[in-house]
């Protein structure tokens, strides 16, 4: 008798099925068992709304104050200087009327770029692996993995928007640069390091364990292969600011 045709066929859904809750949970705390769930079963809608109202509340909050707003102000000057421009004083009252909408503003953004990216880097995903070496999932598969690895950006937010608070500043508080303040901020070296973002470091090991558990593959070169890609997207991110600068 063939397995398609045993009576003791596993169910569609594994034993180990996981709920929204224990995935949420279990990909910070066991990530390779979660994602298997996740691909044997690819569910993005519950993960994605909770990871969304979660970075939106967050993001609406901080810039709903004066300290955020005033924050915002800032980095927009800071932004600006170091690609060597300077803001026209009539163009910084302009930002100053925008100041207290900008938390709306900023969420609604959130809202919209948030499914965009999602979508478009599962696409990426999905013709590297299917096309370029010969995998077979489905589109609704790696989203899913995707939007759970996700979760880490999230945990992000709720981390670093209270320090920000703090700090009266939207800088990252997670970045190598925090660890190097006495360097000049001007400098290459301080622009690299103040891009390379722990979390997203932590996203892309996360992302790389899905993608080698749905794939069947090993995750070691996966995860060689996303940093590489953020290791030459941040290194020529940094060499355009220090050039401008």
């Amino acid at each position: 008798m063939t397995e398609t045709n045993s009576p003791t066929l596993a169910p569609a859904e594994p034993s180990n099925g996981k709920g929204l809750f224990g995935r949420i949970v279990g990909v910070f705390v066991a990530p390779r068992a979660t994602f298997a769930a996740v691909a044997a079963r690819p569910r993005a809608l519950g993960v994605l709304v909770i990871g969304l109202v979660v970075v939106v509340l967050g993001i609406y909050t901080l810039l709903s104050t004066e300290v955020g707003q005033q924050a915002w102000l800032d980095q927009q000057v800071q932004q600006s200087e170091s690609f060597g421009r300077t803001i026209p004083d009539e163009q910084y009252r302009g930002m100053e009327r925008i100041a207290p909408y900008v938390g709306y503003i900023a969420a609604g953004g959130y809202l919209v770029v948030i499914p965009i990216f999602l979508a478009i880097i599962s696409g990426i995903l999905l013709g590297v692996f299917n096309a370029l070496l010969g995998g077979d999932a489905s589109y609704k598969q790696v989203f899913a993995i995707v939007s759970h690895a996700g979760l880490i950006t999230v945990l992000q937010t709720l981390f670093a928007m209270p320090l920000d608070y703090v700090r009266e500043t939207l800088s990252s508080p997670t970045t190598l640069g925090v660890f190097v303040p006495f360097l000049d901020e001007k400098s290459f070296l301080s622009r690299l390091l103040g891009t390379i973002d722990l979390f997203q470091i932590w996203w892309l090991v996360v992302l790389a364990i899905g993608l080698g558990v749905l794939y069947k593959r090993r995750t070691g070169p996966i995860a060689t292969s996303l940093l590489t890609v953020y290791g030459v997207i941040i290194l020529a991110i940094a060499a355009v600011r220090s050039a401008l600068s």
